[in-house]
């Protein structure tokens, strides 16, 4: 709130709704805090009790005079849509004011179909989920969808992702909601979202700089510092599956290049590389499935594939110097000898002083790390103070 303040600056409605949601319980210490008058307060408040965003509550008991009215953030008071979209399988739920999931369902998907097939049959979804959650139409207050490439936030749509090219400046928004919902739809890269679920998680414990390392059918990597999700100038920040690496024998990749890191240690090649060995594996999840058995061939491409992605994470690790490198996706199921691949790497060839307290580990939200991390970012989006104060 303060940052808000100025000359004769009066705090707001959603100022006052911060400050509750920070701790703030009753409305003399809303007095207190903002210097607003009793009417002033009342004003405010019985606006935000009218949406659904606070409710009150009789008070404690009394040890001299009426007990005061307890005000609660109201999580009840609405829900938000999200969609995380990855190469082959889309994770959608329903989740309240506070980011609790209220229902969730996993859909195929195939991004190759197009954004209009794809987008079609998660609004589908989404509608379904929603009633089956019991949310009116009206009380949805956003929509957060993460999709597997750049993405410019502004226009809310893909741009010159490799692996879909058809995708490339199509609104996403339009697809999903119809023009009098009038809602906002958050777009988000697919791995910034699973840094911001893991960077909410972590924080608690003080970790304010991590890079998450998304390893699937692609490779990409989410940045946070100071933490502050970092999205590069074109909002194409952490595209490390595109780093070409050395003596990978000429692979040609989605994106037009040769030896990237993606084509190389992503779920491609690894399922092509142990069918080549006689498996009968036709998706990664075979591959994860029979390295998680101890199966020698599997065990041994999943730690490849992570000594591959340590080469190149040790240049990000001296760049940035997280805290914590969690690594995430479909890959990371097998985590034990992925990580032990990337350990190798990045601390054989990290600067000593970026790697003395490092942590790499997984996922604490696991497949539900996308959803999550879409909630989170529509969450901050439409509580903020001023989107508060901007609907009457």
């Amino acid at each position: 709130m303060a940052a808000r303040r100025g000359a004769g600056y009066q705090p707001s409605a959603g100022d006052l709704f911060e400050l509750v949601r920070q701790g703030a319980d009753t409305r003399a210490e809303l007095r207190r805090l903002t210097g607003l008058s009793r009417t002033a307060v009342t004003a405010r408040i019985e606006h935000l009790l009218a949406r659904g965003l606070l409710v009150e509550r009789p008070g404690g008991a009394a040890t001299g005079g009426r007990p005061a009215a307890k005000l609660e953030f109201h999580a009840a008071g609405g829900a938000v849509l999200v969609a995380a979209i990855g190469a082959s399988r889309a994770q959608l739920a329903v989740c309240d004011l506070s980011g609790a999931v209220r229902a969730e369902c996993s859909l195929h998907v195939d991004v190759g179909d197009g954004p209009h097939t794809v987008l079609g049959a998660v609004a589908k979804h989404l509608d379904e989920l929603r009633h089956a959650a019991e949310v009116e139409p009206g009380t949805v207050r956003g929509i957060g969808v993460s999709i597997p490439g750049p993405v410019d936030r502004e226009r809310g749509c893909s741009v010159r992702a490799p692996a879909m090219p058809d995708w490339d400046e199509v609104p996403v928004a339009p697809l999903l909601i119809r023009a009098e919902q009038q809602v906002p739809v958050i777009v988000e890269n697919d791995v910034n979202a699973l840094a911001v679920a893991e960077h909410h998680a972590l924080k608690a414990g003080g970790v304010e700089d991590l890079l998450l390392v998304k390893a699937s059918t692609g490779i990409g990597a989410g940045v946070i510092s100071g933490g502050q999700l970092q999205r590069g100038a074109d909002g194409a920040s952490g595209e490390i599956g595109h780093t070409s690496v050395a003596d990978a024998g000429g692979v040609p990749c989605l994106c037009g290049g040769v030896d990237c890191l993606e084509a190389v240690a992503g779920g491609r090649e690894l399922v092509r590389a142990l069918a080549a060995a006689g498996h009968g594996v036709e998706a990664l999840a075979d591959v994860v499935t029979l390295a998680q058995r101890g199966d020698r061939e599997a065990v041994r491409l999943v730690r490849d594939a992570g000594r591959r992605i340590g080469t190149v994470l040790a240049g990000a690790v001296n760049l940035l110097n997280p805290a914590v490198v969690v690594l995430a996706g479909d890959l990371a199921d097998a985590f034990e000898p992925l990580v032990a691949g990337v350990r190798e790497q990045v601390y054989a060839r990290a600067a000593a002083p970026v790697t003395r307290r490092l942590r790499i580990e997984p996922s604490v939200h696991g497949e539900r790390g996308g959803i999550l991390g879409c909630a989170t970012l529509v969450l901050e989006r439409i509580l903020a103070p001023r989107s508060i104060d901007a609907v009457r």
